[in-house]
């Protein structure tokens, strides 16, 4: 990310007032019910309501949501939001290329890698190259089925941990 660490929490509510509370990019708290606590975030950009197009990105999971049941929940429901209520014809996702986990993530939740954008980016003084990743809304359909299928009771033991994979 281009921001952070924070030293302090000071600094980090600092930048969040400063970067979080605008139109775009648009920032969501991410609270798990299991923990009871807030746990992440997570924003849309590069909002093009004329394109239907719009970005998910900026998402920072604390370790309790990080590869969890409501990590995919939380795409699941930013997804549907981006398609099924504002309307969407194109869901992205970009990262670092040097980021794979970011990218297993992105080809686990269902977007298609659409390649590298070279030298896209300065951050930090090291040059960026970004994956990009999209859904698209035809696309859609068949995503949302396997999001409601995994995410059904019946997939899940006492402990809640997975018994199919998305």
């Amino acid at each position: 990310m281009p921001y952070g660490p924070f030293k302090t929490y000071l600094n980090f509510r600092n930048w969040m007032k400063s970067f979080c509370l605008n139109k775009d990019p648009f920032f969501y708290s991410i609270y798990s019910k299991k923990h009871k606590k807030y746990c992440g975030m997570a924003s849309y950009l590069r909002i093009e309501p004329g394109h239907g197009s719009i970005e998910v990105g900026h998402i920072n999971y604390s370790p309790l949501l990080q590869n969890s049941v409501e990590g995919t929940e939380t795409m699941y429901l930013m997804m549907k939001n981006a398609f099924e209520v504002l309307g969407n014809r194109r869901y992205e996702w970009k990262c670092n290329n040097l980021n794979s986990s970011s990218k297993k993530a992105a080809l686990r939740l269902g977007f298609k890698f659409e390649g590298v954008f070279r030298q896209m980016f300065i951050f930090k003084g090291r040059s960026r190259d970004s994956a990009w990743f999209s859904i698209l809304d035809k696309e859609w359909p068949k995503n949302k089925k396997r999001f409601l299928k995994y995410l059904k009771k019946i997939n899940f033991d006492k402990n809640f941990k997975q018994i199919k994979k998305l």
